[in-house]
């Protein structure tokens, strides 16, 4: 039996008294996440900038600190791919207000990043500060490659990598165009699982429709944060090519939570590519169905209408989690608009 049929013949029985809110309860697209969100609002709105891929920590006096990325106003939306740096702020609670501290990671001409600084992601690794992120090194997508920096104090100094951590596969491969989106976890075993993001070249290429290439996620191991970094045979581990329309994801966060893997990622046609996604796993390996982890922003709040410049208007991207004792306390999430209508970090509180 198909699912929507089973679905429907649930729904029959449910309405006849037998099993009460079966259908409901079994097979509801929302997750038990999305329930818990309460919205906060925006911060870190920047003049003159578009902010982007906040990534939040607490130290252990309690502060806050999100390590985000930005690029100048007047280079527009596609400024993330030439001219993103990786900046410091913090705050005394999740809500802010911010201080910014410093700029922590900015191309540098002639290295494997010299033209963007993006995706930070931080993690505190056995006492160590790993600063994840990605670069390139000639302003398109083709050289992005994930790298690690690392301090022994939030504040720095930050050691910068000369090299990548992780490289493209061979031509052909399905992750031979770049590597990009990193999320990294201690695995129960002392290894370090590397999630991220690629796509093949070829596809990419001769993609003709809105939405270029496909996305999947692949698993590097290491025995040290710092690698290096073998990738999974099983790779890609999570395809949604086969769904048909060029379903894919992006921006995923992993962590682990009562012993199962958990992503958040953002959802590419699967529902929409309004909303967020979440799946879960027993092993990191082979992971559930998507649920609904968000909505858009029209879900939660009221914006002007969209601007022409702004085509991602109304859509929350880039989810990463505050953590607190392992467990999710906040949302952090970015979007296009605000007051200065370019982008920045939106917030949300979680029950």
């Amino acid at each position: 039996m198909k699912r929507k049929e089973f679905i429907r013949s649930l729904t029959l029985l449910s309405a006849g008294g037998a099993i009460p809110g079966a259908a409901e309860a079994w097979f509801s697209d929302e997750s038990a996440f999305a329930k818990k969100l309460q919205p906060v609002g925006r911060v870190l709105e920047q003049e003159g900038y578009y902010v982007w891929c906040n990534s939040p920590i607490e130290d252990e006096n309690g502060n806050t600190h999100v390590f985000f990325s930005r690029w100048v106003a007047k280079k527009g939306m596609g400024g993330w791919i030439n001219g993103s740096e990786i900046v410091h702020a913090v705050a005394e609670r999740p809500e802010g207000p911010y201080e910014i501290r410093e700029t922590v990671l900015a191309p540098r001409p002639g290295y494997w990043d010299a033209t963007t600084c993006h995706n930070p992601s931080i993690k505190n690794i056995d006492g160590l500060y790993c600063l994840f992120y990605m670069g390139n090194a000639n302003g398109k997508t083709n050289t992005k490659r994930i790298g690690l920096a690392t301090a022994s104090s939030l504040n720095g100094p930050w050691k910068r990598p000369d090299q990548p951590l992780l490289l493209p596969g061979e031509a052909g491969c399905w992750d031979d165009h770049c590597t990009t989106n990193p999320s990294v976890i201690k695995h129960p075993d002392g290894r370090y699982w590397l999630y991220y993001k690629s796509w093949n070249t070829k596809e990419y290429e001769e993609a003709t429709g809105p939405i270029r290439g496909n996305r999947k996620y692949g698993l590097a191991i290491a025995d040290k944060p710092e690698g290096p970094y073998q990738k999974h045979p099983d790779n890609p581990l999570i395809d949604f090519s086969t769904r048909g329309d060029n379903k894919q994801l992006e921006d995923a966060f992993v962590w682990m939570e009562k012993k199962r893997f958990c992503m958040i990622a953002r959802d590419m046609g699967v529902f929409n590519h309004e909303n967020g996604i979440l799946m879960e796993s027993k092993d990191g390996l082979r992971w559930s169905d998507p649920r609904i982890a968000y909505y858009a922003a029209d879900h939660y709040i009221q914006q002007p209408p969209a601007p022409a410049h702004l085509k991602k208007y109304g859509r929350f991207e880039r989810p990463q989690l505050l953590l607190r004792n392992g467990k999710p306390a906040y949302l952090f999430t970015t979007s296009q608009g605000g007051k200065y209508m370019t982008s920045s970090p939106f917030i949300f509180r979680i029950r």
